[in-house]
Formats: C-alpha cells, sequence, structure tokens
C-alpha cells in the first residue's frame, strides 16, 4: 500500500504579514489530512467513535523548512511510522511541489471516547493501517 497524500490550496486568510502560512495552521492541515486518510484507510472516523473508539493527539512536533504561500498546493504525506498496542506515530511531510515545507511527528493514543482512558488499537485498524506505512 502507497503512503497517503492529502492536497490542499493555501487560501488567503490562512498567511501572516510576512505573506506565508502561519506557523499554527500546519497542525490543522494535519487534522485535515488524518481525517481524509482515515476516510480512505478505515472508514467514515464517525464509525470507529460509536464503535466505542476515538483518537486523541499526545504529542506532536513540527520542523518549518520553508514558507508556503497563498494559493499554493501542498501536499501532505503521511507515514504512519509506528503502531503500538495503545499508539500511533504519523510522520507528516507538507510539501509544495518537491519542496520541503514542513515535517514532523504525531503521536496518538486510542482511547475510549466516553472515559478518555486509553485503549488498545482494534485489530481491524492495525490491519489498515499497517500498510500505510
Amino acid at each position: 500500500m502507497t503512503v497517503f497524500v492529502h492536497r490542499l490550496r493555501v487560501r488567503y486568510s490562512e498567511c501572516d504579514q510576512q505573506g506565508v502560512v502561519f506557523n499554527g495552521h500546519y497542525l490543522f492541515y494535519y487534522d485535515n489530512a488524518i481525517t481524509e486518510m482515515w476516510r480512505e484507510r478505515i472508514g467514515p472516523y464517525q464509525e470507529m467513535v460509536s464503535r466505542g473508539y476515538d483518537i486523541v493527539v499526545a504529542e506532536a512536533t513540527l520542523r518549518y523548512r520553508s514558507a508556503a504561500r497563498f494559493d499554493e498546493l501542498v501536499d501532505i504525506s503521511m507515514p504512519v511510522a509506528h503502531l503500538g498496542t495503545t499508539s500511533m506515530i504519523v510522520r507528516p511531510e507538507f510539501r509544495v511541489d518537491d519542496r520541503l515545507v514542513a515535517d514532523g511527528e504525531v503521536r496518538h493514543v486510542f482511547v475510549d471516547p466516553s472515559t478518555l482512558v486509553k485503549k488498545a488499537m482494534p485489530d481491524d485498524i492495525r490491519t489498515a493501517l499497517s500498510g500505510a506505512a
């Protein structure tokens, strides 16, 4: 299975006074990309929640390499780097054409949506994500 890639276009309102994407928007971009990856690999996110599973971000690190600007297309690749018992790590890369704009690492923990207590990743989700690396 290939690495999932989500493409989006930078909107004017996402740029700061220097004319580049404001740094905080990259986590919004990531959230959009993981939602679309989930939809493609696993199914609608809400179905997982109704089964009694959710994921929360436990840690996020981003490195800014260059600037994305208004109206550019940003491709966000979403390699799943690690699948633990209750957690997973994704190492997103944000690119404009072949230029690396940002990269990082996001650790998610699987939890019960009503109690937020961590729980083991379901086998079907593990199988779906194991091919995304």
